[in-house]
């Protein structure tokens, strides 16, 4: 009695000669029923038993549980669909962590070196300059707009209170019909003495970690500039 030989044989390389789709032609599973035993659900009650008085009304009534309502609405309303969507976490690229040097590339400092701090609970990244080296303030960046460096900086312990809280801003007040006319003579919202104070004290601890690694200081003075020949791709920060 030969050996049973396999439809599907490995070419040089470890590619097999017949995809899925050609072996399941082969096999003809496509002439083989599924059996699928579907788990049996009791229905939940719908109508509840009620007994009722009187020799000609039957003695009891199958009474719904969720009474209809009595009017119904002159347009229709959309029902929101289900949504089973989790919300995950943003995971942090394996080449960015706390005391990284990053190089912004966009916003009003783009092309200017920072320090990520640290992730925040929405997935941004809280840097700073800091700001008495560079002019770049607490500042939260998404990690697709920036340059990961391989320069780090030993950061101490952070304040607690540097959380998403910090900048969200303020509503502003509606106007009624009488002030739409009227010329805005307010000022415009300066910072809160609550930020000033909080950005001294992170420059505090941030900046002696930048000065114990050599050059570091004029490295994140400097901007990044690109020239023509150089492509960023194919540098190595």
């Amino acid at each position: 009695m030969t050996a049973h030989k396999p439809r599907n044989t490995t070419l040089p390389g470890g590619v097999p000669k017949l995809s899925r789709s050609a072996v399941y032609k082969k096999r003809a599973m496509y002439k083989r029923a599924k059996v699928q035993v579907k788990p049996t659900v009791e229905a939940a009650p719908t109508h509840k038993t009620k007994q009722v008085q009187g020799e000609k009304n039957g003695g009891s009534r199958q009474v719904p549980l969720a009474k209809k309502p009595r009017f119904y609405p002159t347009e229709d309303s959309k029902n929101p669909l289900n949504n089973r969507r989790k919300v995950k976490p943003t995971k942090l690229r394996s080449t960015i962590s706390p005391g990284s040097v990053l190089i912004l590339l966009a916003g009003v400092h783009r092309g200017k070196r920072v320090v990520c701090l640290k992730q925040l609970p929405s997935g941004l990244l809280l840097v700073t300059g800091p700001y008495k080296i560079n002019g770049v303030p607490l500042r939260r960046v998404d990690q697709a707009y920036v340059i990961a460096t391989s320069t780090k900086v030993e950061l101490p312990a952070m304040p607690e209170s540097l959380t998403d809280a910090l900048f969200k801003r303020k509503a502003k007040p509606t106007k009624n019909e009488k002030e739409m006319f009227v010329e805005n003579t307010t000022e415009e919202p300066k910072i809160s003495a609550e930020k000033i104070a909080l950005q001294k004290e992170v420059d505090a601890l941030v900046v002696p970690a930048v000065k114990k690694v050599d050059m570091l200081q004029s490295y994140l003075r400097s901007r990044f500039t690109l020239t023509k020949g150089q492509f960023p791709h194919e540098m190595k920060f």
